[in-house]
């Protein structure tokens, strides 16, 4: 069995202090112990299979496997076999019976990571599954119960795909049971601190502090591959990293070779970018942007920032 501790450790893995990822702990907490089928939406790199695995830790199939695939990188013409198995002669090139990954996943949790990508005909077989709670292997007589608690996630609007045609509403309406969205990076910068010390833990050889102009750069970029993008960009520069802090020049270079900037919330990047200039002084950076402070404090709130915590992580000095 897994110990209590593995699901604190899975649940301590989404961190952060922001109200988005209170809302998200506490989700999988209240999640977690149920058995229905939970669909962890977001953007790629926001930690949906991490929020699987707490859901996992926190249940009581703890004990069992998490298996956990990719459904756009299941061959189309196998993606019936390897979900349900198959038996011997089931096709050309099936020599022998061949358990799929509700077999694997018995008495766990089986994560359909990128559901959205699934064709329609895999769909149907799908949500037939779900309804019933059987499956037939492919080329097999009878059917098998499924013992499995399946998760779903996916970077992809389902909704709008079922107005399209492209995903089935009624297999929407059973893996949408409950929900749960990760949000992305820019709108929890606040977190980009705590994430990157985070980081830096793991490794004992690693600096121990980051300039404050080192983590400014850090506050102020988008992160379009989230905090996958995060942890990369640390990683790489703890390559170059020379002394006992991170530096803003060792910084840079990781930053550059991320992916391009997606657009930001409107306002948001550029209050950063003069409240940084002046210091941190919030009256003095609404006076340059030609807003109240007010206004800029909502602007900041938008991008997951407030004046308080940018003094503190940069050492700014405290002021109006």
């Amino acid at each position: 069995m897994r110990s209590e501790e593995s699901g604190s450790e899975w649940l301590e893995a989404l961190s952060g202090e922001s109200r988005a990822m209170q809302l998200v702990r506490q989700r999988v907490c209240d999640f977690g112990p149920a058995d229905a089928t939970v669909l962890i939406g977001g953007e790629t790199g926001t930690g949906k299979e991490l929020a699987a695995h707490a859901l996992h830790a926190a249940s009581s199939r703890a004990g069992g496997p998490f298996v956990a695939v990719n459904c756009a990188a299941l061959p189309r013409d196998l993606i019936e076999s390897e979900l349900f198995g198959s038996t011997r002669g089931a096709f050309t090139g099936a020599s022998q019976t061949r358990p799929g990954l509700f077999d694997a996943a018995r008495g766990g949790t089986l994560l359909l990571d990128e559901i959205g990508e699934l064709p329609r005909s895999a769909q149907a077989k799908l949500l037939r599954v779900l309804e019933a709670g059987s499956y037939r292997p492919l080329g097999a007589i009878r059917e098998k119960h499924a013992e499995a608690r399946v998760l779903a996630a996916t970077n992809r609007d389902l909704a709008r795909m079922c107005a399209s045609g492209e995903f089935r509403l009624d297999l929407y309406y059973r893996v949408a049971v409950l929900r749960i969205e990760l949000p992305p990076l820019r709108e929890r910068r606040a977190d980009i601190p705590g994430l990157v010390r985070r980081f830096l833990a793991r490794d004992s050889r690693a600096p121990r502090a980051v300039a404050p102009e080192a983590m400014a750069r850090l506050l102020a970029h988008s992160w379009p591959g989230n905090v996958r993008e995060l942890r990369s960009a640390v990683e790489r520069t703890l390559l170059r990293a020379s002394g006992a802090v991170i530096e803003a020049f060792e910084l840079e270079a990781s930053i550059e070779t991320a992916l391009p900037p997606s657009p930001p919330r409107p306002g948001s990047a550029e209050s950063l970018r003069v409240l940084l200039e002046h210091r941190g002084r919030l009256a003095a950076a609404a006076a340059a942007l030609g807003v109240s402070p007010r206004t800029l404090q909502r602007r900041l709130r938008a991008g997951g920032l407030s004046a308080r915590t940018l003094r503190r992580e940069l050492a700014l000095p405290a002021g109006p």
